[in-house]
């Protein structure tokens, strides 16, 4: 069967065939499609998605230590009594210099992380302190500088007291200052030097005071502390001291921490929780809280260095 065109005139023939368009490739299609390719590639674009953050990670971020300060159960750990605990120690400062080596207490307490901590000056019974060199900021030349030295003071003024510091030269384990030394100290820039090393006058400290004299007096036979992560640690006896001056000592310390701890806000409580004796070379051993036990020996061993 011959097709339509096939019966028609040459002429209409030649007529359609000048005007049907050529289908082949290159023709109009292929940019039209070409057009709808990208208007639908950019509908079609995959959104942006929102990047969530690890929970876990958001947790971790999140989570805090632990409100208090970790403490060891004690139920777990040999405990001794302070003549027992002498004993062993002693034993380790065989060889040490008797005059260098003491004997350390580490008060730890139940305490917060996130509050006041504990700081104050003890007077013992039995002194610790061989020699406490102590330096007095004031006006030089006055009655306050000769009071301080009659008291025992090793270095009294200002400039000269300044000059040494700033030359790295500070040759005194503690010091005061006067209240109308203050300026004149905070003018010097002292305290980048002596605030690491813990002797940068302070009120709270009690390290300004208008009565430099009897300040100067308790501190040639008191010990400065400061609770620090919950523990306070200070030495407590020459290692020639006898166990009933260390006892007593001990519970001069003891009952003034007790004090320090009831006299904080009643939002942070503080109480002690272990007591623990050591010295300058030896190990620490948690007390029982008794004198002695059946087979502590006779105090009189523990005597002397």
């Amino acid at each position: 069967m011959s097709s339509f065109s096939s019966l028609m005139p040459t002429g209409a023939r030649t007529m359609l065939s000048i005007c049907r368009p050529p289908l082949r490739q290159g023709s109009m299609a292929a940019p039209l499609f070409s057009g709808y390719q990208q208007i639908r590639g950019k509908a079609s674009a995959p959104q942006k998605t929102k990047k969530f953050k690890d929970k876990g990670k958001k947790d971790e971020k999140k989570k805090k230590g632990p409100k208090n300060f970790e403490q060891i159960d004690l139920t777990q750990m040999e405990q001794f009594s302070l003549c027992d605990a002498m004993r062993y120690i002693r034993a380790f400062e065989v060889g040490q210099d008797p005059t260098s080596a003491k004997y350390e207490v580490h008060i730890r307490l139940k305490s917060k992380r996130d509050g006041p901590v504990i700081r104050n000056m003890i007077r013992f019974p039995h002194s610790v302190q061989t020699e406490s060199r102590i330096c007095v900021i004031c006006p030089p030349n006055s009655r306050i500088a000769k009071e301080a030295l009659a008291a025992g003071a090793v270095l009294v003024g200002e400039e000269e007291v300044f000059e040494m510091v700033k030359s790295g030269r500070i040759e005194f384990d503690r010091c005061l200052c006067h209240p109308d030394s203050v300026d004149a100290m905070n003018k010097a820039g002292l305290g980048r030097i002596l605030g690491p090393r813990g002797l940068m006058p302070n009120a709270k400290m009690g390290t300004i005071v208008e009565d430099v004299a009897a300040r100067v007096e308790d501190l040639r036979g008191g010990t400065v502390y400061r609770e620090r992560d919950a523990v306070i640690r200070l030495a407590i006896g020459q290692l020639a001291f006898s166990p009933e001056q260390l006892r007593d000592n001990l519970r001069v310390t003891i009952d003034q921490v007790k004090k320090d701890a009831s006299a904080i806000t009643d939002k942070f409580t503080k109480e002690i929780y272990e007591v623990v004796l050591s010295s300058t070379h030896g190990p620490g051993l948690s007390l029982t809280g008794d004198f002695n036990s059946d087979t502590s020996p006779e105090p009189a061993a523990l005597t002397g260095a």
